[in-house]
């Protein structure tokens, strides 16, 4: 276990450095910088604009600012935002928060949709139900994110049954305990259900496949001819052997859904990085960029090492090799 966990854990270690090597040199590629701009008003001498870059760092080449930037991450810095003259580090924790909140609920409920549905579809291969499933699965995978984000806010605009943006009230603050957190739940709905909606029909279409393989396996027929009744066979028989194929679709399931909220938060105003994100992309604020890059590659990486370790616990084989 533990020889797994470490090649792992060095495994990720490597992929992050690589992804904060590529987008530090990407973000240098852009022309121009947050202080451009300020040549352009006649107020501002070229002087200045230069002693605000030197004061930066923005003066030196890019290999030398990463190193820089490298030794403060080990140091809980991830360098200064320029439009909120403010260490990034802050600005990411409460909008990280936010956004562990909409994907963590988005995707219990598309888990707990989708295993059922899935399951149901298997067993009933090929009848209408299963048919008509198959329509709203491929109907919703034809569906672009953008304009299904979009569909449901001109919903919640027209209808007036949610919020259309905002994590709370503007009467938060004088609300009880259970009316803050009823509250919260009120602003959170909406976009959680667009990204559960938007991630579901992958998962049903894959649980759905996975589970119909394991039902044509010798040992299911033979539960099923010694009497035992469907209901266990599903449960305790189908789907732990079909369980490897899932796990293995939660670690891509994470990145699916951080990459559609990003999109979701921007659409429905979520206060999560993804407005964040395209705030510092259009300022060119390159030190939250890049953190929000990193963070985004973090929850990626510690999904996948989630799964990894449900494998290990779940399959012997794994084990084994190990």
């Amino acid at each position: 276990m533990t020889r797994y966990l470490t090649r792992r854990l060095a495994h990720a270690a490597l992929l992050l450095l690589a992804v904060s090597v590529f987008s530090f040199a990407l973000l240098q590629l852009a022309p121009g910088d947050f202080f451009a701009p300020l040549k352009l008003n006649p107020q501002i001498s070229a002087r200045t604009v230069e002693g605000l870059r030197a004061q930066y760092g923005l003066d030196r080449p890019w290999p030398v600012r990463y190193g820089h930037w490298l030794r403060g991450v080990f140091h809980g810095d991830l360098g200064p935002s320029f439009a909120y003259n403010s260490p990034v580090a802050p600005l990411l924790a409460v909008r990280a928060r936010n956004t562990l909140l909409l994907t963590g609920t988005a995707m219990l409920w598309a888990w707990l949709i989708a295993i059922p549905l899935g399951i149901v579809s298997a067993v009933r291969r090929g009848k209408w139900s299963d048919r008509a499933g198959g329509v709203v699965t491929s109907a919703l995978l034809t569906i672009p994110d953008l304009v299904l984000f979009l569909a449901i806010l001109l919903l919640a605009v027209r209808s007036g049954w949610f919020p259309t943006g905002g994590m709370v009230s503007t009467a938060f603050g004088e609300l009880s305990g259970r009316g803050r957190a009823m509250d919260i739940a009120y602003h959170l709905f909406l976009p959680a259900l667009a990204l559960a909606i938007a991630t579901l029909p992958a998962l049903v279409r894959h649980i759905r496949s996975a589970m119909i393989e394991v039902l044509q396996a010798p040992f299911i027929r033979a539960a099923r001819a010694h009497g035992i009744s469907e209901y266990r066979v599903l449960l305790r028989y189908a789907l732990p052997v079909a369980a490897n194929p899932l796990i293995s679709l939660f670690g891509f399931s994470v990145a699916t859904m951080l990459s559609a909220s990003l999109l979701v938060e921007v659409i429905l105003s979520w206060p999560g990085i993804g407005p964040l994100l395209l705030e510092a992309i259009l300022a060119k604020d390159v030190y939250v960029v890049l953190g929000t890059v990193m963070l985004s590659s973090v929850f990626l990486v510690l999904g996948n090492l989630v799964a990894d370790l449900l494998l290990f616990a779940v399959d012997p084989r794994i084990r084994m090799e190990s």
